[in-house]
Order: C-alpha cells, then structure tokens, then sequence
C-alpha cells in the first residue's frame, strides 16, 4: 500500500501552481458562506471526494481558501471555520510552546547555576587550604602566584619542583594527604601535581595538570612571555577515556615546546629533539625502576616511607591517626605494589641490576664530553631525569645506585643547579 500524502505534502502540491488549484477545484466541491458568486462557480461539493476530503485537516482547509482568495469566513464540511478561529487556536499553540520553553529554559538554568555553586564551593574550599610551606626566591620578577599541589617524594612532582627551583620561581606547596586526598576535593583531576597560576592584575586562574604538561607550560612562557599562560595551555588538550570506573587521561604534544621559531636561537632541532626523547625516557622508563626498588623488602619500604615523613614534614602538615595510617598502611600496599610493577614491567629478577641498567642508559646517553645532556646547563631532559632519581634520594635503592653505576657525578652537577637556581636569568630576562 502506497504512504499517504502528508499535509504539508498536500498544502504545497495545491497552492503553488494555479493549474493545480483549479484542477483541485473541479474534482473537490467547496461550499463558501460569503464566498465571490465567481469563484464559487468554479467548485463543486467536497462530497464528490471525501477520501480527498479526509487527508486535510481543518487548518490546512482553511489556508486552501486563503490561497484561493475566498472570504475570511468560510463553512467547510458543515463547520464554521474563520481566522478567529485560526487566531484562538495560534495563541493556544504557541502558548503551549512558550510555556515549554520556559519550563525547560528553567531546568537548564537551575541545572548551570548548581554546577556553578558547585564550582563555587570548590573554589572556596581550594582558597580555604592553607599551603605547607611557601618557596621564596628574591630575584623571581615574573609576577606569577603559582600553587603546587604535591606528594614531596612522588617522582612526577619531584620533577615540576626541579624545573621550579632551577628557573628561580616563587611558589607555594600544598602537600596532599596521599590516602584520603582531602586537598584535592575542589577538582576532579585526582592526580599530583597540580598547578595553579595566579595571573598578574587578574583574578583569573588557570589550573594546569600533569608534569610533562606543567614543565612545558612554563618552559614555553620563559621562551615567549607575550604568550598568556591560558593560550599556552591551550596547545595541549587533554583527551579522557573512561577504563571501567576510573578516567584515563591523555594529554597531547606534552613534551613540545611552543614558542616562535625566531626564539629559540640557542638549540638546534636535533637538540630539541634529544630532549624529547629523554624526557619521555624519564616518564616510560625510568620512574617504573623506582617503585619495585624501593619497595623491594618490608624493611627498606618501611625505611622508605619514614623518610618520605621526614623531607615530607608530615608531622607538620597531619594529625598523628594520618602520619600513622599513611607510613604503616603505605609501605605494606607499596610493598605489594612493588611486586605487581615488577612482574608488569618485565624487571629483572634482581630489582637492582634493572634500576643500573636504567642509570647506565642515562649516563651514556649524556657522554663524556658533555657536562649535562644540555650542554653547559641543564636541559628539561636533565631535570626530569633528576627530578625522579631525587624523589628516592634517602632510600637504600639510591644508595645502592650511586656505589654500583657512575651517575653521582652528573645527579650532583644537576642537584647543584637546582639548587643554586641556575636558571633564574632566563626567567628575568624574559619578565
């Protein structure tokens, strides 16, 4: 069976050639109430068609008459049909509509204004934290406020504060509990590190996260200061995918540095690219070597959390239950998490020789004729390398690694400038 015509088929097919209205006239019969005597004559009774009859509804009649230049008021089918009519049942119609439209405008807005509230209460709880400590370097001139949020051993953070530290900036530390994670409750980014900037003669801030992100951020405003930090952040998007109830977060182009070509007349391509490289190194590599090795026993992961307590000044930033859950508690779950990353990661049965093989790497890959991988100063490949290797510095597993591989004297050439904030000109020549 063929589909019926819809009316708006029907409408259009009558009304847009005159042919067709008259041949329409002289198969369906219309009776006019004060139609023109003229124009009645061209009709018959719609009784001669009724199935025709039946496709139109009311509305649809009465604009066929308005088409065909008949009277206002018009009787069709024995029903009084005018644009009074026509007018009641336009406002009853687009009241309906307006009413919708309100009642669902007011869902939305109520639906925006408790997310507000909730980004808000956020805020206000993130401005109610009151930083660890506070870093304070005099020649920093950048006008930056920047927040870090932090685990002080965590390697990733240890990473972010090295890059800090050597280019001189001043910054606030604000220590997360690492169990309860009660300091991160204003974000749904429940990693570390975070940093917040505070934007000179604004109010406005932009929270950046993950360290390669972070470090590249700041790399490429110390290249380009007339870049603002939001636009910078902009060039690295963060793609998320959900993996059963926990979000995966990918963040591109996280070890590029962007800046004008123009700028960078002090490294070459290759160079840029080495660094690459090795700070990725850093990330997929060497940072699983850490876990298995100082965790590798009850005893040396106990060893290892008692010092994270102590450069961490946990007993300054938590109450005595929290120290004590998260040094007791912490070392047995590392000491098992220890086993798992080992087995994941392919390390060899002896923790330790894949830890040297690590540093070996690294030490050949700076050379004998280079005093960092970056030359005469340090790179961002150097300080994500000795940024991990610091967050196990008070650990046996470090100790072990300075007695069996040669890389001491590069860790301390690097810890050297870091400390001594080496980098500091770069960010004052460019403030």
């Amino acid at each position: 069976m063929a589909a019926p015509f819809s009316q708006t088929f029907i409408w259009r097919t009558i009304s847009n050639a005159s042919f067709r209205r008259i041949h329409f006239n002289k198969h369906v019969g219309l009776q006019f109430s004060n139609a023109n005597p003229l124009k009645v004559q061209r009709s018959h009774y719609l009784t001669r068609c009724p199935s025709f009859k039946s496709l139109l509804n009311a509305k649809s009649r009465y604009f066929y008459l308005r088409a065909c230049g008949l009277n206002q008021s018009s009787r069709v089918g024995g029903q009084e049909f005018s644009r009074s009519t026509i007018s009641v049942l336009y406002i009853a119609k687009v009241g309906v509509a307006l009413t919708a439209t309100c009642l669902i405008g007011f869902g939305l807005v109520k639906s925006d204004w408790n997310r507000f509230k909730v980004i808000a209460e956020g805020r206000e709880r993130l401005h109610a934290i009151k930083p660890s400590r506070n870093v304070q370097v005099d020649t920093d001139k950048s006008g930056l406020k920047l927040t870090l949020f932090q685990y002080q051993t965590c390697p990733f953070c240890c990473k972010v504060r090295a890059v800090l530290d050597y280019h001189g900036f001043s910054y606030d530390v604000i220590e997360v509990n690492s169990v309860t994670k009660k300091q991160l409750k204003w974000s749904d980014y429940q990693k570390v590190p975070i940093v917040i900037v505070e934007l000179p003669g604004s109010d406005q801030e932009v929270v950046i996260k993950d360290s390669s992100v972070i470090i590249s951020v700041l790399e490429s405003y110390l290249h380009d200061n007339a870049a603002s930090i939001p636009q910078l952040c902009s060039y690295y998007p963060c793609l998320t995918e959900n993996e059963g109830r926990r979000k995966k977060y990918d963040f591109q182009n996280k070890y590029f540095i962007m800046f004008p070509r123009t700028v960078d007349l002090n490294h070459t391509v290759e160079e840029r690219s080495e660094e690459r490289k090795w700070r990725k190194w850093a990330d997929d590599h060497l940072v699983h070597m850490l876990s298995p090795n100082a965790y590798r026993t009850v005893k040396e992961s106990l060893q290892a959390f008692q010092y994270f307590s102590a450069v961490g000044q946990w007993e300054q930033n938590f109450s005595f239950l929290e120290r004590y859950v998260v040094i007791y508690i912490g070392a047995a779950v590392m000491y098992v998490m220890g086993m798992i990353l080992k087995n994941k990661y392919k390390l060899k049965e002896d923790v330790r020789e894949s830890l040297y093989d690590a540093c070996n790497e690294w030490v050949k890959a700076v050379g004998k004729e280079r005093v960092f991988m970056g030359g005469d100063q340090p790179n961002l490949a150097d300080l994500a390398v000795y940024g991990i290797l610091n967050s196990i510095e008070g650990c046996t597993a470090f100790q072990d690694a300075l007695q069996n591989t040669k890389i001491g004297s590069w860790y301390y050439r690097t810890k050297a400038a870091v400390n001594s904030h080496q980098g500091a000109h770069q960010l004052n020549s460019s403030s």
